[in-house]
Parts: C-alpha cells; sequence; structure tokens
C-alpha cells in the first residue's frame, strides 16, 4: 500500500489552530432554508476526553453521503466504526442532486431505499437546445427488469437525513457531530487522529481510518498529497430556486442563450418545487460579481424567460464552482484510505461526483471489513486502489470530453463546439456528439481478483467477469437484488432436477473463511432443491437464466459488491474455493 509507514517510526502533521487554545466552534444555528428545516445535532463529549484508551476497528472522517454509506456497508460485515463530522448539521444546498440506477442498487443494499423512492423524482431522459430549437433528446437504457429508473432527483440535504436515520438505528456506528480532525499520526499497526471538539482536542486511534471528507479534503492536506489532473477555466452557478414550472423532470440543457452567449444553463426539477438553475459565468467574471443579488436575479430571470415560463420565484441557495478532473494516484496511504470526492474531484456534467463515490465506498466497504475481520489480507486493499483509481482516470478521460465541450477552453475547442452546434439545427448526423456521457457502472474485467477467464469465455452472453450482476424482475414488485444479502453470492442455475454433481457442489461450499450466499435458480425449485440453497429464486419463464446465458449446472460468482468475479457452465466445489480465495486476495489468480 502507498506510503505505509516504516517499522515502529511514526510521524505526525496537524492543522494548527491560528489562536492558541481555541476550539471548533461549529455553526450552532439552523442554516437557512426556504424549503427544508435544518437540525442541529448535539455534540456529545467521548469517553476519549475523560482518559478512556481503546482502538476503535475503523474511523471514517467525514457524514457527507459517501462517508456514511461507508459506515453502513461496514456494520452489514458486523465492523463497527466511529463516523466524525466536523459540522452539527446535514449539508446546505441541494449539491448531489441526481442519484444514478446504479447508486440506488448500492443504497438499497445498505437497506435505506425506501425513503428515497418516497421523496426523489425519477426520469430518464434529457433534452438540449441551441438558438431555441431541440437539437438532441437523450433516453438513457431502462427495460423492465430495472428496478430502478436511471436517474433520481433528491437534495443533498434529504440524501443526508435518510443515512443518518439509518446510522443513528444501527449500533454498530458511533456519529460524532462538531469533530474535526486537525492532525494525524500513522504507524505501522494503526492510526491516530487529533480530533478537534467545542470542548476541546483529543486523540482518537483507530486501526484503519477512511478519509471520505470531501473536495477540500483536511485529511489530503494532512498527508501532504496531491492530485493529478487538469482544473477547468472558468465558473458556474448554481442557484435553487422555488418555483410553480409546468415542466416534468428532464436534464434540460440550453447552449448559446442570448443573454450569456457562448456558454450554457442546466435546468433540473428537485422535490419541494425547487428548480435547479446551473449556468457558467461570461469570462473574467468573479464568484462575488455572480452572487450578487441584483445580478444573480436578472439573470435568473432570464433563464425563466427562456424556459417559457415567466413566474414568481424565491431563492434559496447560490454557490460558485469549477469543473476538474483530478484524482489521486493512490487512494490507500498506510492506514488512511480515501474515497469521493477526497480521492478525486470531477465536472458536475454527467452525475459523476456522489455516483462514483458511492461506487468507491461500496468497493472498499467490503474489503476493508474482510481486513479488520481477518477474512482477507491487508494487500486485498491494494485492489480497491489499483480498481478505483482506474474507474477515476477513465472517468477523468470521459469528463474532460463533456467540460470541453460545455465549456470550451481554447478558441480551437470554442470553434468545434460552435460547429456541431450549428450543423445539428439540420444534420442529425452530428447530434450523438451532444451525448453528456452520464455516470455508469464500472467494469472490473482486468481485477486480479478474477479468475477462470477460460470458462468466463465459453459463455455467449450475461454479466462477464468484472461486470456487476443484471437485476431481473420475478413479479409484480419483486426483483433478484431484492433477495440478496451481505457477502459473496454464487448463483447457480438448475433445471427440473438437479444434477448430482451439482447439488454435492452446493454442499460442498457451504462452509467458507468468507460469508458465501448460495442462491439456487431453477424454474420449479422442489424441496431438495430449497434444502441445498440459502436463497431459492421461483424462474419458471427462464427470464434469469436467460439474462444470465446460463443453462443448467451453470453458475456466477460475485463479490460482495455485486461484480461477477468467475463463473463456470459445470463448476467444481474445488474451482468455486479457489475463486474465493482470489476474490479475498489470499492467492493469485
Amino acid at each position: 500500500m502507498g506510503g505505509a509507514a516504516a517499522g515502529e517510526a511514526a510521524w505526525r502533521l496537524t492543522l494548527s489552530n491560528v489562536i492558541i487554545g481555541a476550539m471548533h466552534q461549529p455553526e450552532a444555528t439552523p442554516r437557512h432554508s426556504i424549503w427544508y428545516n435544518h437540525r442541529v445535532f448535539p455534540f456529545r463529549r467521548p469517553a476519549e476526553m475523560d482518559g478512556a484508551a481503546g482502538m476503535q476497528p475503523v474511523v471514517v472522517v467525514g457524514a457527507g453521503p459517501i462517508g456514511l454509506v461507508t459506515a453502513l456497508n461496514l456494520a452489514r460485515f458486523g465492523v463497527p466504526s466511529v463516523v466524525l463530522e466536523a459540522e452539527q448539521q446535514v449539508s446546505h444546498g441541494s449539491r448531489a442532486i441526481v442519484l444514478t440506477r446504479r447508486s440506488m442498487e448500492i443504497i438499497q443494499q445498505a437497506g435505506v431505499a425506501a425513503p428515497f423512492l418516497a421523496k426523489g423524482l425519477p426520469w430518464s431522459d434529457g433534452r438540449s437546445f441551441y438558438r431555441g430549437q431541440e437539437v438532441y433528446r437523450m433516453v438513457l437504457p431502462h427495460d423492465a427488469d430495472d428496478r430502478f429508473m436511471p436517474g433520481l432527483n433528491l437534495q443533498q440535504q434529504y440524501i443526508e437525513q435518510y443515512l443518518v436515520e439509518a446510522v443513528q438505528r444501527s449500533p454498530l456506528i458511533e456519529l460524532r457531530w462538531g469533530s474535526k480532525v486537525v492532525g494525524v499520526e500513522q504507524h505501522e499497526e494503526h492510526a491516530v487522529l487529533r480530533v478537534d471538539t467545542p470542548q476541546g482536542e483529543y486523540d482518537l486511534q483507530a486501526s484503519w481510518v477512511v478519509a471520505a471528507d470531501g473536495g477540500r479534503s483536511a485529511m489530503r492536506r494532512l498527508l501532504g498529497l496531491r492530485m493529478e489532473g487538469r482544473a477547468y477555466a472558468g465558473n458556474f452557478v448554481i442557484a435553487d430556486i422555488r418555483a410553480d414550472l409546468p415542466m416534468p423532470t428532464q436534464r434540460l440543457c440550453y447552449f448559446d442563450p442570448e443573454w450569456n452567449p457562448g456558454n450554457n444553463v442546466l435546468v433540473h426539477r428537485q422535490p419541494e418545487g425547487i428548480w435547479r438553475l446551473d449556468f457558467r459565468l461570461p469570462e473574467g467574471e468573479t464568484a462575488d460579481q455572480a452572487l450578487e443579488p441584483a445580478l444573480l436575479g436578472e439573470r435568473i430571470d432570464k433563464i425563466l424567460a427562456m424556459v417559457g415560463h415567466v413566474v414568481p420565484w424565491e431563492l434559496d441557495w447560490a454557490t460558485v464552482y469549477s469543473a476538474s478532473t483530478l484524482t489521486l494516484g493512490d487512494f490507500v496511504h498506510g492506514r488512511v484510505c480515501f474515497t469521493g470526492d477526497a480521492a478525486h474531484l470531477l465536472p458536475i456534467f454527467g452525475v459523476r461526483g456522489a455516483n462514483t463515490g458511492l461506487q468507491d465506498c461500496e468497493n472498499l466497504a467490503w474489503k476493508l471489513a474482510f481486513v479488520v475481520r481477518g477474512l482477507a489480507p491487508p494487500t486485498l486493499l491494494n485492489t480497491y486502489s489499483t480498481e478505483r483509481v482506474a474507474a477515476a482516470r477513465e472517468i477523468c478521460e470521459e469528463a474532460g470530453k463533456s467540460t470541453r465541450f460545455m465549456t470550451p477552453p481554447s478558441a480551437g475547442f470554442r470553434l468545434m463546439r460552435d460547429a456541431v452546434l450549428s450543423l445539428s439545427l439540420e444534420e442529425p448526423f452530428v447530434r450523438d456528439l451532444l451525448h453528456w456521457r452520464t455516470s455508469r457502472p464500472h467494469s472490473y474485467h482486468h481485477s486480479r481478483l478474477n479468475s477462470f477467464l477460460g470458462d468466463d469465455a465459453q459463455f455467449g452472453g450475461g454479466p462477464a467477469c468484472g461486470a456487476t450482476l443484471q437485476n431481473v424482475k420475478l413479479g409484480e414488485d419483486d426483483y433478484l437484488f431484492d433477495h440478496l444479502r451481505s457477502g459473496f453470492h454464487l448463483l447457480a442455475f438448475a433445471g427440473a432436477t438437479i444434477s448430482a454433481e451439482q447439488a454435492a457442489m452446493l454442499r460442498a461450499v457451504r462452509e467458507q473463511k468468507a460469508p458465501l450466499v448460495r442462491v439456487l435458480v431453477a424454474p420449479q425449485p422442489t424441496p431438495d432443491m430449497q434444502a441445498l440453497a440459502d436463497v431459492v429464486v421461483a424462474d419458471p419463464g427462464g427470464r434469469v437464466a436467460g439474462r444470465y446465458a446460463a443453462r443448467p449446472g451453470a453458475a456466477y460468482l460475485a463479490r460482495p459488491d455485486l461484480h461477477v468475479c468467475a463463473r463456470w457452465l459445470a463448476p467444481t466445489a474445488a474451482q468455486v474455493n479457489q475463486a474465493l480465495a482470489t476474490a479475498c486476495g489470499r492467492v493469485a489468480a
């Protein structure tokens, strides 16, 4: 792992208080919002401040969506954690409002999907306009086997609220509000965090630390880490307004509006009658100038006129941001694992930020849990870094294309962008260049946790090694993923009867060092089949088998993050055991 401390040597980095003896004082009054009732969570004095000593298995720094989902996923595998949050309230402003289908599958695994679906606004298409004419319509893939729509709009305040409520229900998670990390000391087998609070500082020991403290990560600064990649010129405004607009939930993009020539505007509907307006600033305009109330109000009026609905509105929140495609080259440094925006910074175009972070923490949580529980060696965490750094770099490349189109960095790029837009008015062949390359599940097809690739190649379809499992609709409100649990999953496919060889395999893999859920899929499960599996799925029409290109006797092995790591047309127990050991990092593929 990159940056591991050597021998017994230890080192400490701190962010000192400007005034000696000053204590961390987070905002103690509820933040203003015209639609959301912010709550100030109390600081509770931890036992460490009164002399208690102990080693926490995992400390998560940051209680944003990524840190909270990390803690919930660790708890799924029986690993307790302490979550430190510098503030005492959830996020201010809508921020990460679009959750993709894959993110909702991750949230479902964490056990908290219900309130998201009850409040969020689903959508599946986007429209792009140029000079008042629609030039591109993007319809995201969706079919009957998908429980979740391609996108779900929900403000980050609600996202964090629902996750905090789930964390508070877990006996394995302690959420400490008003706790700011100001120092870190790494040792061979643990780390020590210096935590500043409204009542003073204390040291907190942890076997492992997860840095999920966002784009301005204090942990990244404390370890002296620098990101690689590119920061793009130009600033953008996000403004959340409440307005009664008779428009559907879609992603709307307007290029080169008359009031903001050469730039663009994005419009998204949110719950509670809130609309996000996102637009690029003219060159040279500062953030302070852009947020000046009169100028911001004038531009909001022009946007509403542009979309054809001049209605009364009220501003809730506004901020200025810039676009970057940056990532750490290694996500694991000694006993500290970086995830989410603390590990990479991605442009808002393509809903990549929080959605990429959720895939990060899903990958990290099961591996870290297995290491903590002794089910895998610490070197398994190297695969978290290699898999997710590769994903971040691929996303940076794709996001860079979107960013260069949305905000051309040079005269040449602007000439090309304007030519595409001009041609799109009459020539359909260029319109696919307007595709905004939305976030998608990353495939770990090159992962060293995959095995039996020769057997993988024998399938004529279905999810290959590295891809995620496919959800399949089983009934009116019943999907394959609804039956999955915590751990590895062995999906075995049987016919009208089960062969002696397959039955013997299922019996032999029952006892495993790593948790393994045996899922048997059959047209009409019989009592003897039910005795062989932990989960039995009836597939009378062969829909599941068809989506997996699986004949009787075939099987898939999926990691706890639902990525396929091996599949066979007719596996033996020895092959399944070997694939499990490989996927846990205990043996080489």
